[in-house]
């Protein structure tokens, strides 16, 4: 039985359609997705080592090979790549005078701790996931991934503006125009076009250019060895709590955008991270995460093969054993990064949104409105608060807050109600506001539009 069943033809995807984990389209469009999904992560993936300090090559090298371990280990259910983390720059920079080898150190442990709790995850059974994340929370920390990333985009779009413009106006004019797989290709095609206007005004930057022309066509990968330094390990394991916050929302985003359950296999997910973590800390890159560049692409294209996945793993790891190749990547100017990021990050958030309405999640609650509001703030607005000298940015606090206060507000809105209720009365889970009795039917909410002040209209219940 082949790993991947062809999908229709091979050529042509219906409009609306999904393109499903183990399909596959012809071989042709199949590795220029993979080339589409390898350059969206490429350039995130080698800039935190060269923040970092660690080897641009060896993270590229371990990128591949860590993705097609998840993919291994998930059994190609979970189409995901795993870029690096942006949560290590800071432990990592600030291990630097400690040495490559105790960075590496830390890197290695923060894999093995998440190999884990994903073990812990596997054994205790999806019922810990489910209790700990129904889906105002699921929803919730998908969009605070995608949102969260929103002052990065705007950031690298505001640096270069007019490249910004057009390579956003591409993608969406591919989007609009192109029909089957063209518009499925316009994040690819919107970074080569903002690339090549680039490169033909003169914008990419002179001392990327510089090292691309130095660089070696064909190179071997500079392994390193880690080394335990308790110090460095006791600073980045903290990481650890980012990392299981975008896997699980990783998780979630990619059942929201291939329509299957992820049910059960945030376990594999989590373990099979902290594989590919644990191999980049042996050799020398930087620890992974599911990168949501990709997710972003994957929404636009609506192509959820692994197949692609597996190509863009491959293509990595043999690009790494070419400086040449690495530094090109790494001339792609920011305001193409920005212009395709306003599209690839708002998608992630919007699947947030989905995930919210498939699930009929209501936004007329009070607490439920209060707690998502100010998880997405945090995010949004990147607060930050160090934890023993290490800085924990919003995804982290806002993953928490949607986690932790959410279950312990609904307990004592339940409590209090209990509390309130007539002696002699039961009050049931149904009766507290944004509650339901499980396999209840939840009515729609009948809605009316009425003038408000003369000024516009709003929806009301009735």
């Amino acid at each position: 039985m082949p790993l991947w069943a062809v999908y229709g033809d091979g050529r042509r995807v219906t409009d609306g359609a999904v393109v499903a984990p183990r399909e596959r389209l012809g071989w042709r469009p199949t590795i220029g997705l993979g080339m589409q999904h390898l350059l969206a992560v490429a350039a995130a993936t080698l800039i935190v080592p060269a923040l970092t300090g660690l080897s641009p090559a060896v993270t590229l090298l371990f990128s591949g090979i860590g993705t097609l371990a998840f993919l291994l280990i998930t059994r190609h259910r979970l189409p995901a790549y795993l870029g690096s983390s942006v949560a290590f720059i800071a432990p990592l920079q600030a291990a630097q005078g400690a040495g490559l080898a105790a960075q590496l150190g830390g890197v290695l442990m923060v894999g093995l701790v998440l190999v884990a709790v994903g073990v812990a995850v596997k054994a205790l059974g999806n019922r810990v996931v489910d209790a700990a994340m129904p889906p105002v929370v699921i929803g919730g920390i998908v969009m605070l991934i995608g949102l969260s990333l929103a002052p990065g985009a705007v950031g690298q779009f505001g640096r270069q503006p007019a490249i910004g413009v057009f390579t956003l106006l591409a993608v969406l004019v591919a989007v609009a125009v192109l029909p089957g797989m063209g518009g499925r290709l316009a994040i690819l095609l919107g970074l080569v076009a903002g690339w090549l206007l680039a490169t033909a005004v003169g914008a990419l930057d002179p001392q990327r250019l510089d090292a691309l022309g130095d660089a070696a066509w064909i190179g071997l990968p500079g392994l390193t060895g880690p080394q335990i330094t308790p110090s460095v390990v006791l600073g980045m394991l903290p990481v650890v709590i980012v990392l299981v916050a975008e896997n699980i929302g990783g998780v979630r985003a990619i059942g929201a955008i291939t329509g299957r359950s992820t049910d059960g296999l945030t376990g594999d997910a989590l373990v099979a991270n902290g594989v590919a973590t644990t191999l980049a800390g042996l050799g020398g890159g930087v620890g992974t995460t599911i990168s949501p560049q990709n997710i972003g692409v994957m929404a636009a294209s609506r192509v959820c093969s692994t197949a692609t996945y597996a190509v863009a793993a491959l293509a990595a790891i043999v690009l790494s054993f070419s400086p040449k190749v690495g530094a090109l990547l790494l001339t792609v100017p920011v305001g193409v990064l920005g212009g395709a990021s306003l599209v690839l990050y708002g998608l992630i958030a919007v699947y947030g949104a989905k995930v919210w309405m498939d699930n009929r999640v209501d936004l007329t609650d009070p607490l439920t409105l209060a707690v998502a509001a100010a998880a997405l703030v945090a995010g949004v607005g990147g607060l930050t608060f160090s934890v023993g000298g290490v800085p924990l940015g919003g995804v982290v606090w806002g993953t928490a807050g949607i986690m932790l206060l959410y279950p312990l507000l609904r307990g004592l809105r339940r409590l209090a109600g209990a509390r309130n209720a007539v002696p002699g009365t039961a009050v049931s889970e149904a009766a507290v506001p944004g509650t339901a009795v499980p396999g209840a039917a939840v009515p729609a909410p009948r809605l009316r539009a009425r003038r408000s002040g003369g000024i516009g209209w709003q929806l009301g219940q009735k």
